[in-house]
């Protein structure tokens, strides 16, 4: 759905009150404030909302009438799917008559970005007889049958448990909730309180998705406007790299809360206005000030609601955006210290475009320029997860991934770290490998001549193990030596590093046989070629004069018992020493690669033993850059908004 911009006004809710015997109306608004401004749209907003249409048209965000037909009949066949599961549960395995396991339904609903236009978030809502031990047992394994469906696979310990697959090649999220009823009919409807009762706290979390949508379009004054703003800052905050909740940003139903929270406070502006508006408010947020788009409700259940009078650790959010449905929770608790800046200043960088854009001397698609994160920082953690079956690779990644914020967290409190910024995606390579010194390189993100990508279905040779990687990145910035500080600086990353490995091998499901985990740093300009699109200025190797024995690399392995201590430092400590100069320029040294086990033993029934033995941090000598110049680096005053939340 687009937005008219022909001058039509959205429908006003309006009511009559009293006072002083006479009678006034008054528009009825939505929000926890009155709107900042009623006034109609100008003839200047008409025109940058129509260009930036034309722009968001060029960016192929909107799908084809074809591509909308194709979701519709995948999401048909995906209902029947789960009526039939609902059936044969009901029937087979808890032997209820006939026409009570017809009758006893199921239903799918649809949330998040899908009904808000893109990608399909579903939930699967069952009646009392099915539990999530059927959901994900029965229904993987009817799934898993489906010709259609690939990449097929259950993440059961989730904040919210999810099958995960693609079908008919469109990834579809699926959740799953069983009610206290005995049939789920068609014309159920989720905004009913009572049908949380006696609900454990998953399933009510798997029913928010869907019932914070329903919210969050009813709490919007001007639904095609806010859509097509939507669309717009999607767009913007992944070509940013900053669409991630999992990675600690923003997710897709965070960044619509957003969004409709301008739309209230501007109730009567298009979406070229909307636009603009939220990255200059957004900048000036007076964080951590929840947004709010309605008063938080507390309900009848014994369940929390987001309350930071009463829980700490809802104190500790940093960004709190609330959900609107009961029970309110806070969609942004993974945002770290580090992220925070970063967000923040890519809501600086996009405010200031968006006003050139207003005023007439900018362009809407300067606003989607693409994110510069690997060429940024001087530094990187690679995180590398393999192992050795594309089915184990897509939980063992996903698990790495998940705990990936951990590690930043705990980076943030490193001395002379002033930022540990990760990107939101990983990198995915099938490599193949004849023997154990090419697997212990592949598993360290080493690719050769040798051990080329490949396709698994090609695989025919003898003695070729294949190996699946996954690799993450963290952009580090190590703060600039402070005015006329002379003294060697310590950059100590053994323990962050230690303690994150430990939790990912700490998995019930990890195999130390068959997967492995290696954390590492590489310099900028060591980062891999693939990493680049053409006409992306690369890093490049600088010349460094000779150094001292002081500056040498010392390249040893965490023990994985260092505590963090910015007092002291033992002479056990584990260290990567950063080192200045006047001209800043990078040390000589060795290739910096993480240490190889001693010897190679894994077999094909081993495939990954080789590479999990006697790991730990690689530690190096490093020279922090000169300081960036990206807005976070450097400190800057902001004003704040005190209008309300």
């Amino acid at each position: 759905m687009t937005e008219a911009t022909n001058g039509s006004q959205p429908q006003q809710d309006w009511k009559i009150q009293v006072k002083n015997g006479d009678y006034k109306s008054q528009p009825k608004h939505l929000g926890v404030t009155p709107p900042i401004a009623l006034s109609p749209p100008t003839s200047r907003e008409h025109e940058v909302t129509d260009s930036l249409l034309e722009e968001l048209k060029e960016q192929g965000t909107f799908e084809s009438e074809d591509e909308s037909k194709r979701r519709e009949v995948v999401l048909g066949k995906l209902d029947k799917i789960v009526k039939d599961f609902v059936y044969r549960t009901c029937k087979e395995k808890k032997n209820l008559p006939e026409a009570d396991a017809r009758e006893a339904g199921g239903k799918i609903f649809t949330f998040g970005s899908y009904r808000l236009g893109a990608d399909i978030d579903t939930l699967c809502v069952v009646p009392r007889h099915v539990v999530r031990d059927d959901f994900f047992t029965e229904m993987h394994e009817t799934l898993r049958d489906r010709i259609e469906v690939t990449e097929l696979t259950s993440v059961t310990d989730a904040y919210v448990p999810v099958i995960k697959m693609k079908f008919q090649d469109i990834p579809i999220d699926l959740v799953f909730a069983s009610l206290g009823v005995s049939k789920v009919a068609d014309d159920l409807d989720l905004k009913d309180n009572s049908l949380l009762k006696n609900l454990d706290e998953t399933c009510i979390r798997s029913l928010n998705g869907s019932r914070v949508t329903d919210e969050i379009l009813r709490l919007v004054p001007n639904i095609p406007a806010f859509r097509t703003s939507l669309r717009c800052i999607k767009l913007w905050a992944k070509r940013r790299a900053i669409y991630s909740n999992i990675m600690g940003f923003f997710g897709g139903v965070a960044w619509a809360m957003l969004v409709a929270r301008i739309c209230q406070l501007y109730p009567n502006a298009i979406a070229g206005a909307i636009v603009s508006r939220f990255f200059r408010i957004m900048y000036q947020w007076n964080w951590p000030q929840p947004v709010l788009l309605k008063p938080i409700e507390e309900g009848p259940l014994q369940v929390r609601v987001w309350n930071p009078k009463l829980y700490p650790i809802d104190r500790s959010h940093l960004m709190p955006i609330i959900t609107p449905a009961y029970p309110s929770m806070c969609a942004t608790h993974n945002v770290t210290s580090s992220t925070k800046r970063i967000i923040e200043a890519e809501f600086k960088r996009a405010a200031e475009i968006a006003d050139k854009v207003m005023v007439g001397t900018g362009k809407w698609n300067e606003l989607f320029a693409k994110h510069d994160f690997f060429l940024r920082y001087r530094y990187y953690l690679q995180i590398i997860a393999s192992s050795d079956s594309p089915e184990r690779q897509l939980k063992w990644s996903g698990m790495v991934e998940s705990k990936i914020r951990h590690l930043i967290t705990k980076l943030e409190v490193v001395d002379n770290l002033g930022l540990a910024h990760p990107f939101v995606n990983g990198f995915e390579k099938v490599q193949n490998c004849r023997n154990d010194q090419e697997q212990s390189d592949i598993a360290h993100g080493m690719f050769n001549n040798n051990s080329v990508e490949v396709n698994p279905a090609d695989q025919s040779q003898d003695n070729v193990r294949l190996i699946y990687t996954t690799t993450f990145y963290i952009g580090l910035y190590i703060e600039p030596r402070t005015t006329g500080a002379t003294a060697p600086r310590q950059l100590d990353i053994s323990w962050p590093i230690s303690e994150f490995t430990k939790m990912v091998k700490s998995w019930d499901k990890y195999d130390e046989q068959t997967m492995a985990i290696v954390v590492k740093y590489v310099k900028s300009n060591q980062l891999p070629t693939d990493l680049f699109e053409d006409g992306d200025q690369r890093p490049i190797r600088r010349k460094s004069p000779k150094t001292t024995g002081k500056n040498k690399f010392n390249n040893t392995t965490t023990t994985g018992t260092e505590q963090p201590n910015k007092k002291r430092r033992g002479s056990n400590d584990t260290v990567m020493s950063a080192f200045e100069n006047d001209n800043e320029q990078i040390l000589n040294g060795s290739e910096n690669r993480m240490e190889k086990p001693d010897n190679h033993t894994s077999s094909s029934s081993n495939i990954l033993a080789s590479t999990t033995n006697n790991r730990g941090a690689s530690v190096t000598t490093l020279t922090p850059a000169a300081p960036p110049t990206t807005p976070f680096d450097q400190p800057h005053v902001r004003q704040t908004v005190k209008s309300g939340p």
